[in-house]
Order: structure tokens, then sequence, then C-alpha cells
């Protein structure tokens, strides 16, 4: 292998690794948006149940 293969081999690698972590970050930037989003449902749904209870 010369020096360009295993240069091209080594950015590709690289590259693989920057998208892994890219979609790592992804996958927790939508987890917490989610996690937020069921927690507000959570306390809308108490609120409501609060609410019918009371009458």
């Amino acid at each position: 292998m010369d020096g360009a293969e295993q240069d091209i081999k080594s950015r590709d690698r690289q590259i693989a690794e920057n998208e892994s972590n890219r979609q790592v970050e992804g996958d927790i930037r939508v987890s917490t948006w989610a996690i937020g989003v069921a927690g507000i449902l959570v306390l809308i749904g108490f609120a409501i149940g609060w609410l019918l209870l009371r009458r």
C-alpha cells in the first residue's frame, strides 16, 4: 500500500468517526426532546385527573 492509499483510508476512518459522533449527538438530542414531551404529557394528565377528582 502506498502513501496515497494510506492517506485515503485514514481520511475515510476519520469521516466515519465524525459521522458516528454526529449520530450519537442527534440521538441524545431526540431522546431529550422525547423525555421532555413525555414529562409534559404526564403533568397534563395528572392535572386533568386531579381536576376531575375534585368535582
